[in-house]
Order: C-alpha cells, then sequence, then structure tokens
C-alpha cells in the first residue's frame, strides 16, 4: 500500500459509492487488488440492511462510513415506520447498524488515521438532502439535534477534535453550494428541476472548519445518483473544485456492479493524494481475476479543464 506516514508519500483511497444492496465478498478482494490505503463508504447500503453493513464492518482494510437515507429507511419518518417490515418495539436496524460499524461510522463524528496524517471527519448521518429541516423527531432522539445551526455545530465540534490538520469530509448528501443546475453534483433532477438540494449544516461546517486552519483537500459524498431521472442524454457532474483547492467528489455511480456477458463488472472511484493534495480521481471497473477492465478519469491537478465547472465561483462563495 501507499501510505507510509510520510504525508509527502501518495496515498490511494477508494470511495465506494451508494451501495442500494450492491456488495459481495468479491468487493473486499477487489479492493485489496487495487491496493488502497482508506476505503470511504457514503452509505445507502440497502433499506436497513444489516446484512451488508455487517460484511461490511467486517472488511479488513481501513475504513469510514457514513449512513444514508436509506439505511433510516424505516425509521428517519411516519412515511416509513407505517411500511416498516418487522417488530419496532423489539428490534432497532438502525442501531444494529450503528454497533457493527463501532467507530467506523463517523456521522457527527471522526477517526483518526496517523499512518496516513489525515482525519476522517462525518457529516450529517442519515440525510434526505435539502434545505428543509426533516425528520424532526428522528434527529431529537438519536442525537439531541433540532436544527440545522445545532446539526452544523456538532460536525465543527468533531472537525476542531481531529488529531490532524488535515481533513477529509465524508457525506451521504453533499453540501450545499454545488447545486442550481440539476446535473450539478448536488443539484435537484426531479421536477421542479434544477435547485439546489445540498445540505446547509454540511456546508456551514465545512466554512467554519476552514476558518479554523484546517486543511481540507476532498470532500466526498453520494446520494445524488449520475443517472439523471429527467433525461437519459446526460450524466451528473461528479467531480467540482473550489479555488481555494478543495475538490468534491459525487461517488454515486449506480449500479455499482453491473453484468457483462459472462462477466460481472463493479465501479469504485480512486483519489490520490500528493502532499495532502488530490492529484487525481478516476473511476474503475473491476472485473474477473480483479483486473481493471476499463478506467476513466475525472480530475487531474494539472488539467484545468477536468473537474472544473462554471459553479465554482459560487462554491468558494460558500465554503471559501
Amino acid at each position: 500500500m501507499a501510505g507510509q506516514g510520510n504525508q509527502n508519500q501518495g496515498i490511494k483511497i477508494a470511495v465506494v459509492g451508494d451501495v442500494h444492496d450492491q456488495w459481495e465478498a468479491e468487493d473486499g478482494e477487489a479492493l485489496r487488488h487495487l491496493g488502497v490505503d482508506l476505503v470511504l463508504f457514503v452509505g445507502d447500503f440497502g433499506n436497513e440492511s444489516v446484512r451488508v453493513v455487517r460484511a461490511i464492518a467486517s472488511l479488513d482494510i481501513p475504513k469510514a462510513v457514513i449512513l444514508g437515507n436509506h439505511d433510516a429507511w424505516y425509521s428517519a419518518s411516519e412515511w416509513g415506520r407505517k411500511r416498516c417490515p418487522y417488530n419496532r418495539k423489539k428490534e432497532d436496524w438502525v442501531q444494529d447498524q450503528l454497533d457493527a460499524l463501532g467507530e467506523t461510522h463517523v456521522g457527527y463524528g471522526k477517526l483518526d488515521f496517523p499512518e496516513l496524517n489525515l482525519t476522517v471527519v462525518g457529516s450529517r448521518p442519515f440525510s434526505w438532502g435539502g434545505e428543509v429541516w426533516k425528520n424532526i423527531d428522528f434527529y431529537e432522539k438519536r442525537y439531541g439535534v433540532t436544527s440545522f445551526e445545532e446539526s452544523s455545530s456538532r460536525i465543527v465540534e468533531a472537525a476542531n477534535s481531529a488529531a490532524s490538520d488535515t481533513i477529509i469530509f465524508l457525506g451521504h448528501n453533499g453540501p450545499f453550494g454545488l447545486g442550481d443546475r440539476p446535473d450539478d453534483p448536488c443539484g435537484k433532477d426531479w421536477e421542479p428541476v434544477g435547485e439546489d438540494f445540498g445540505d446547509p449544516d454540511f456546508a456551514d461546517a465545512l466554512a467554519q472548519t476552514k476558518h479554523l486552519g484546517k486543511s481540507i483537500p476532498l470532500v466526498t459524498f453520494g446520494h445524488m445518483h449520475h443517472h439523471l431521472r429527467y433525461t437519459d442524454d446526460e450524466l451528473r457532474t461528479c467531480v467540482a473544485k473550489s479555488p481555494d483547492g478543495t475538490v468534491y467528489l459525487n461517488a454515486a455511480s449506480v449500479p455499482r456492479i453491473v453484468q457483462n456477458g459472462s462477466d460481472r463488472l463493479r465501479n469504485f472511484f480512486l483519489v490520490s493524494l500528493q502532499a495532502g493534495v488530490v492529484s487525481e480521481i478516476s473511476l474503475v471497473w473491476v472485473g474477473k481475476e480483479y483486473t481493471v477492465e476499463s478506467e476513466e478519469i475525472f480530475y487531474q491537478r494539472d488539467e484545468k479543464a477536468l473537474g472544473e465547472t462554471g459553479f465554482l465561483t459560487a462554491a468558494n462563495q460558500v465554503f471559501g
């Protein structure tokens, strides 16, 4: 593996997009063949799929995880509770997932990786996105949080306690400021299209953390799938970079496992860090015998045409 505890040396990070029940033993083996130093999971493992989460919790590679809206599908909202397939008085599948993940679940928390000279900080877990504070009872009962302001404070508190000054932020939904257009990383792609569906508390926490003097090379998340709901003619923009150097990655390439003839291909985003700065981001599809069957480069540090779009100035105003 690349990381050697020296920030001047390269670090290879895999980011696994929304899983939606597509996780197999071969995925863990593929990650080992890719030789990654760290794996980040953006959530949505299934509709409170304890089985999938336990399988990922058993993965023996350094990892950090955040749970998504589907991971509290039957618990967060009244709509979901009415459809719950289990006896909520006797079982709590949300808590079962949290217990399985332990410290690797970084929602409203952090996990230090001293051997890599970085800390992963989690934003608000179970996020559905948007500028309306949703699932009031769920967040108050689980976390004692009742507003975006209180949520932001929890995230900043975690960042402030990080052992490293280099922080990677991990969310399920991305921060507000990466939207407006439906094909933006956090743009609303259902009618009426075009609204920024990012998390305001996440954006505020990022801005406060930067003011603390922390370095944030990477912010990664999922939730808003690359395939747009209103058109088949284009895909979502998945990478953006603000002028202050932070790179934002939406990793929700769904489905993440596809059948290609007799072969099954599984995707992973690979992020390379050099001296604490993102140098390259690519999407790889791994096939038989764990070989990389295809690779698409989405960002390279020395190529301004990659990863830069027209809303970067607005993003810098939000996060700078």
